[in-house]
């Protein structure tokens, strides 16, 4: 049994815009990554089957594009929320900018994947390795939107045909552009095995609650913990208040 040494706090960490962006995101690729294996192995194709006995597969694609579009809608909403969300959601915490980050990524990595030590890092947010493992999901999102762009866009004779086509020849052509695409959501899926398995192995040795705060947005978090995010917080204000102060004496002369 674990024991609890120090007292818990409920910190709401997860705002709602953050998990629906996580819930749509999750139902989105499932469906893509689903109807893209299907677009790639066609079973029509495997079974020798007439095409017209087969017009279920035009539903898969136009289910791939309606997810694909749900994909990259929710991404941009994810982007200005990484710039109008609370700490816990913005921008500079998905890349390591700080020794304090670079220290988080060491130990974490010490914990989860060399299993060096028995002592979990404890954080409010993301830890610093998944924040920095995130960010390069959301550059894997930007590979997966474009070479998905480009292949329907000249497909489709759409209105930005002629700039994805260019970008098409840049890359090597279609089938180079498709592979990638496939490749890229292997990676998806792999990651997406990989992070459910750390939810639920960090929601177990830290006791905090970090699977249902996605669905709640709130965390159990250490007092300690709890007390040292709320002073850097009132820091952070003070901070700011101290420069509007600034900005507006420096107006008025």
């Amino acid at each position: 049994m674990i024991s609890r040494r120090k007292s818990l706090r409920e910190v709401y960490v997860w705002e709602l815009p953050v998990r629906i962006f996580h819930w749509a995101n999750a139902l989105s690729i499932v469906v893509l990554c689903v109807t893209g294996y299907l677009i790639g192995n066609p079973p029509a194709i495997q079974h020798a089957t007439p095409p017209e006995a087969n017009y279920w597969f035009g539903w898969v694609r136009f289910i791939h594009f309606v997810a694909a579009f749900v994909f990259i809608l929710n991404f941009l909403v994810r982007l200005y929320w990484a710039f109008a969300g609370n700490s816990f959601a913005r921008w500079n915490n998905y890349l390591p900018l700080t020794r304090r980050q670079w220290r988080g990524i060491c130990d974490t990595t010490r914990v989860d994947v060399l299993l060096l030590s028995p002592n979990p890092v404890y954080d409010i947010g993301h830890n610093s390795l998944a924040a920095f493992t995130y960010f390069g999901v959301f550059l894997l999102f930007l590979v997966q939107t474009f070479t998905g762009m480009a292949m329907f866009c000249v497909s489709t004779n759409n209105v930005m045909e002629p700039f994805f086509s260019w970008l098409l020849q840049m890359w090597g052509g279609f089938f180079v552009v498709r592979q990638i695409h496939h490749i890229a959501m292997w990676a998806f899926i792999l990651f997406s095995i990989a992070h459910i398995y750390l939810v639920f192995y960090h929601d177990y040795i830290e006791r905090n609650g970090v699977a249902s705060s996605i669905i709640g947005g709130w965390k159990f978090v250490r007092e300690d913990l709890a007390e040292a995010y709320e002073t850097e917080q009132q820091q952070q204000q003070q901070i700011h208040r101290q420069k509007e102060e600034i900005t507006h004496e420096t107006k008025r002369k």
